[in-house]
């Protein structure tokens, strides 16, 4: 039903030559981590982190993704000063906090504000995987939360990427909340009659992924994007049964009927931008 709505372009980023290869500096040049491939840095970015040789969608920063898919200077954050404690004293996890915070310039694994898409009011949720792999913990269940109830007070379509290793073990019991949390605003958002996007990039598991990443009214992902509860290995020890190949893929679980559609990272904004505007009153 919601393929007439979507179409597809080729991108190209420029693969350098061999001589080029043993002569760049340092960052000048980037390799695909799934095919090998020797990119230059300045053109795989334009390609979005895509690799023009397998099409390997690499990971991308929240901020990156902001500058990606809003409009220019649109963008307004909310939260951002909103910092994680240790309510259970886990060793060492107030200095694993701080080196996430330092390495990545972000306060928690989660940025939310507002902004448009095409000139489309939206509130956006974005998750990133380099602060403490993404992981849920309270501040990233809070952030989260008053970021639905920012796009019911607007009257604003929620869109939310997730990456995610799942709830955050240092915080326990207080970690797993956040998904009862998080659902219930949902639920709140739906009364409301609110439209709720959700996006799963690599990877979505654990906690997250039974969670509020599978209860978009349109539930999307990139290619090859890994989306789960359980690790495959498990899954397998468990029942004594080899898995598919594509186990746990985008691509497996939109042929199961868990996916309304798997999106390449270029068409992302097209496709957002022709839902909002079916959304949205003439």
């Amino acid at each position: 039903m919601l393929k007439d709505l979507f179409s597809k372009k080729k991108r190209y980023a420029t693969i350098p030559s061999e001589r080029a290869k043993q002569q760049a500096p340092e960052g000048l040049m980037t390799k695909c981590q799934n095919c090998g491939t020797i990119l230059y840095t300045k053109d795989f970015k334009k390609n979005l982190q895509v690799c023009p040789s397998c099409g390997h969608h690499h990971r991308m920063s929240a901020y990156e993704r902001i500058d990606f898919l809003l409009d220019e200077n649109s963008f307004v954050e909310y939260d951002k000063g909103m910092i994680g404690k240790n309510p259970l004293n886990f060793p060492d996890y107030d200095e694993k906090l701080a080196s996430d915070r330092k390495k990545t310039k972000l306060n928690e694994a989660v940025v939310t504000g507002e902004g448009t898409i095409n000139s489309y009011p939206v509130v956006i949720a974005i998750m990133d995987s380099r602060f403490r792999m993404g992981s849920m913990g309270a501040v990233v269940g809070e952030k989260i939360t008053r970021a639905i109830e920012k796009a019911i007070e607007l009257k604003r379509p929620l869109i939310l990427f997730t990456a995610s290793g799942g709830a955050r073990m240092q915080e326990g019991v207080l970690s797993l909340m956040q998904m009862a949390k998080t659902s219930s605003a949902l639920q709140m958002l739906n009364r409301a009659g609110g439209l709720y996007i959700s996006i799963m990039t690599h990877p979505t598991t654990g906690g997250v992924s039974a969670s509020f990443a599978s209860l978009g009214d349109y539930n999307f992902a990139e290619p090859r994007a890994l989306i789960g509860f359980a690790g495959r290995r498990i899954i397998e020890q468990t029942t004594r049964q080899e898995l598919p190949e594509d186990f746990q893929t985008a691509e497996f679980l939109l042929k199961h009927g868990q996916l309304d559609k798997v999106i390449p990272r270029h068409d992302m904004k097209e496709t957002l931008t022709k839902i909002l505007d079916m959304h949205t009153p003439s």
